[in-house]
């Protein structure tokens, strides 16, 4: 068998160079490699060890039938599920973040301000979870639901988890919009009652002809985030 010779990833290339993919090959994602992923992802902290997360691997036809449901709903009209907490709109830096990349992905893809007919399959795209060829509903135990560490904890483990896909050339974007429908997901992955959905993780190759790719986000500088206190400086 044929063995790659290029060195493996640094933290640091994996962290500097990962980016939310949108556009992927159909290169079906062999299940060993998923559990070898998730399996790396799992060593994320979680309080006290409770390690509350699960996750749901689905493809295929029930995949299918997921983006079916999601858009079908969607495009009827039927209100949003999802089963985590919204803040409502943005505001202040905050949507002014939300507009820039808007901004740089509609750039990238060439859709016009006035072209509604590019952004609304620009929003179906999302709820179809960007055609990934896999999806990764991520959940936790409902029996802490209602608190805020459980959603934190599932926090930690999906950014283990896209970090540890990219370092074995798998991309992802965490997607809000393919859970919008919970019960269309819940139905489809097989989630059991006793599960909340927090989110779900498209995941696939990713398709280096499909332009939005390449967009990287502007981050704050640790200077805008960060305050020290005590130092010598």
């Amino acid at each position: 068998m044929e063995t790659s010779t290029r060195p493996a990833p640094t933290f640091d290339d994996v962290v500097l160079g990962r980016r939310s993919i949108r556009g992927f090959t159909p290169k079906p994602v062999p299940k060993a490699l998923i559990k070898e992923i998730i399996g790396l992802a799992m060593r994320a902290p979680s309080s006290l060890n409770t390690q509350p997360w699960h996750f749901h691997v689905v493809t295929g036809a029930p995949l299918d039938r997921i983006r079916q449901g999601n858009v079908e709903r969607n495009l009827a009209g039927v209100p949003s599920s999802r089963e985590f907490r919204m803040h409502g709109d943005y505001g202040g830096v905050h949507r002014e973040r939300q507009i820039e990349i808007a901004k740089q992905l509609f750039a990238a893809m060439g859709i016009e301000r006035h072209d509604q007919d590019k952004r609304t399959d620009w929003v179906l795209r999302g709820f179809r979870q960007f055609d990934a060829p896999v999806s990764i509903v991520v959940t936790y135990d409902r029996s802490i639901h209602g608190g805020d560490i459980g959603p934190f904890d599932c926090g930690a483990v999906t950014n283990a988890l896209v970090n540890a896909a990219w370092s074995r050339g798998l991309g992802c974007v965490i997607n809000s919009q393919g859970i919008m429908q919970s019960p269309v997901v819940r139905e489809h992955a097989g989630i059991p009652d006793d599960q909340v959905i927090m989110i779900c993780v498209a995941m696939g190759y990713p398709d280096d002809s499909f332009p939005a790719n390449d967009v990287v986000s502007r981050r704050k500088s640790v200077d805008e985030a960060a305050v020290f206190v005590g130092f010598d400086d």
